[in-house]
This record gives C-alpha cells, sequence and structure tokens, in this order.
C-alpha cells in the first residue's frame, strides 16, 4: 500500500491524523473517530518501507538509534504532515497529524475577541494550553500570522517541526526547527534573546530550562508564546510552578505573577452533526490573580475568572454552556468535558442527559 496514497485518503476525507501499524489496516482520526482504510492488515515490511519512504537520512539515523523520530513533511501543495515514526514489537508504527496549508481566521477558531487583543501587546507571556489534539498549534499559528500582517516587528519561532511556513509580511519572520537549526528549544531560546526578536513563538516548554528562559524573555519586553499539555488556566499555573524545587517557588510564582498576561485553555469537542467545535477557557492576567499566583493560591483563580467575563475571561464550563446552549452540542458531551458536572447540569436546569 503506498504511504503516498494513504497521505491523499487523509486529506481528502478531511482527518486530522493517519495510523500506521503493523496487523491493522491504516486508520483516519475523522472528527475524533478512527476509520479503517480498507481492509487488509498491514505487515512489518509495509509499515518499514512506508517509513524509508517518508523519514529523512537524518531522521532515520535517529530512528535506529532512539526508536523514535519527529519531523515534518509536505504533501504536495496540498498540505503539510507532522510525522511521528516509532518503534514498537520490533517494527515500525507512523502516526501522521495533517496541518492544512491555509490557516483558519480567528472567527472560524471561535477565538474570543478578548485574545485577539492581546496581540497588540509588546511584552508578556501568552500560553495556549489543552490536551494532543486540541488545535494549539493552529490557534498560534493564526496568532502570528496576524502579527505578521499587522505589525512591524521581528518574531521568532522555535519549532519541532516547523508545521505552517510563514512569508515576511509586515513582519521579519525567522523560523528555527529544533533537531535541524538547533539542538534544542532550550538552546535555541538562549540564542534567540541575542537575536533581536520582538515576538517569540516556543512551541513546546518541555523542560524547566525552557520555562525558565521564557519567563526571563517575557519580564525583558519581548511577546512570548508557548504551549503546554495542561487544561484549565490553574491547572495550567500550578504545573508550571510544581517544575520547580521546592526552595525556588516561591520567587517563580513572584515571576510568574509579573510575567504572564494570559492562558488560553482549548479543547475540540464533537458536535452532533459529526464535526468539532473549539471549547475555551480564557483568564486574563489581573492585580487580583497576580496576587493569587504570588500567595500559592491558584485554587481562587476560577472565580476571578468567573466574575470577570466582562473584561474578556471564561471558564470552559461557561463555554461549554454557552454552545449547549446555541444547540451547537449536546447536554451529554457538554458534562461529559466539564471540570463541575452537577454545577453545570443544574445551570442547564437539571435533568438527564439528552
Amino acid at each position: 500500500m503506498d504511504i503516498h496514497a494513504l497521505m491523499d485518503a487523509a486529506y481528502e476525507k478531511g482527518a486530522s491524523d493517519l495510523h500506521i501499524s503493523v496487523g491493522r489496516p491504516p486508520v483516519l482520526r475523522v472528527s475524533g473517530g478512527l476509520v479503517e482504510v480498507g481492509d487488509a492488515p498491514l505487515t512489518a515490511e509495509d509499515t518499514e518501507a512506508m517509513a524509508r519512504a517518508l523519514a529523512p537520512p537524518r531522521n532515520w539515523e535517529e530512528l535506529q538509534e532512539l526508536g523514535s523520530t519527529d519531523f515534518g513533511i509536505a504533501h504536495q501543495d496540498k498540505c503539510r504532515y507532522r510525522v511521528s515514526v516509532l518503534t514498537q514489537k520490533g517494527s515500525r508504527g507512523i502516526v501522521m497529524r495533517q496541518i492544512p496549508q491555509k490557516l483558519l481566521t480567528f472567527d472560524q477558531i471561535g477565538l474570543p475577541e478578548s485574545v485577539q487583543d492581546l496581540l497588540n501587546l509588546h511584552r508578556g507571556l501568552i500560553l495556549v494550553t489543552g490536551p494532543t489534539g486540541s488545535g494549539k498549534t493552529t490557534t498560534l499559528s493564526t496568532m502570528i500570522d496576524w502579527i505578521n500582517k499587522n505589525r512591524d516587528v521581528h518574531i521568532i519561532t522555535i519549532e519541532d517541526p516547523i508545521e505552517y511556513y510563514h512569508e515576511h509580511q509586515k513582519s521579519q519572520v525567522t523560523q528555527r526547527e529544533v533537531g535541524t537549526d538547533v539542538s534544542t528549544f532550550a538552546e535555541a531560546m538562549r540564542r534567540a534573546l541575542r537575536q533581536d526578536p520582538d515576538v517569540i513563538l516556543l512551541g513546546e516548554m518541555r523542560d524547566l530550562e525552557t520555562t525558565s528562559a521564557a519567563i526571563t524573555a517575557a519580564e525583558t519586553g519581548h511577546l512570548v508564546f508557548g504551549t503546554l499539555h495542561t487544561t484549565g488556566a490553574a491547572r495550567t499555573v500550578d504545573r508550571i510552578i510544581d517544575q520547580y524545587p521546592r526552595e525556588q517557588q516561591e520567587q517563580i510564582r513572584s515571576q510568574l505573577a509579573q510575567s504572564l498576561v494570559a492562558v488560553i485553555s482549548q479543547i475540540l469537542i464533537p458536535t452532533p452533526d459529526g464535526g468539532r467545535v473549539a471549547g475555551f477557557e480564557v483568564m486574563l492576567t489581573t492585580p487580583a490573580i497576580e496576587n493569587h499566583i504570588r500567595k500559592c493560591e491558584t485554587f481562587k483563580i476560577g472565580s476571578v475568572i468567573q466574575t470577570s467575563r466582562r473584561q474578556g475571561m471564561m471558564l470552559m464550563d461557561d463555554c461549554l454552556l454557552d454552545l449547549y446552549r446555541e444547540g451547537r452540542i449536546d447536554q451529554e458531551t457538554a458534562l461529559e468535558r466539564a471540570f463541575d458536572s452537577k454545577g453545570l447540569l443544574a445551570r442547564m436546569g437539571g435533568g438527564g442527559a439528552e
């Protein structure tokens, strides 16, 4: 079976992911569900040939040495794929995430207007968080695209791999790929501060060194975007603080309180018609939230968000309630994804799931 034909099939069906593994036909993830392509299980020889056809020489060497490798590839002029090749039970497996060539607009993503307003800031740390496959990369790329078109700044992106290519527009754009252009995220962040950046996009805050560099860059007059695999603003703040040794946490709480300007958490939610819609939680740092971060009172952040909707903030459960009332998601789906399902059910008027 030809890997390029499978990439075509994924593109035509609007699949978010393509899974290749021994003992099962290729599988597409479409609207959150798994769909097999054909009925012929793949052999070890099939997956080995597909992996060899996809992996550049450097990545093939990494696969041989470490058992896995990640890279990005273009598929004709249709789309790009983020590719992860791995070894499982002695054979090759492949997972490919489809990256559309055309960026979505803010309206298509459903980003709140308060988030768009952040893109004119000149300093601070903005975090876009959510589970794998929640659309973080798409959201961040749309933000960078807007800045590129509307501000005369130098943007540096640090990614693994590069997923969207940004042409120079009003901004100057430098894109660096970890493993190809620079060895690690932390090394790229150290170098970036010597490269006259105004805006830095950090694809992943994977470790303590990278997180510290991002906070320092935000403190020293740069607008920094980063991602974490967390859901909810309070959990995101806790995750950052918990990376540090206990004796450093008080200092980091103080630094984070001053540098963090927003946390945008997002999830993708299935809709009754088989599609998906984004749900958001938005925290904008106010004096009250700064105080809660500094005093290790992150459990109070939710209350501040809930009472600050006029300032552009929103809890995930409030977003779920809005989507339910608009008829875009059903009750069961909303309750499954709620932080407080009992509270959300009561606000819906009680009763069982539809």
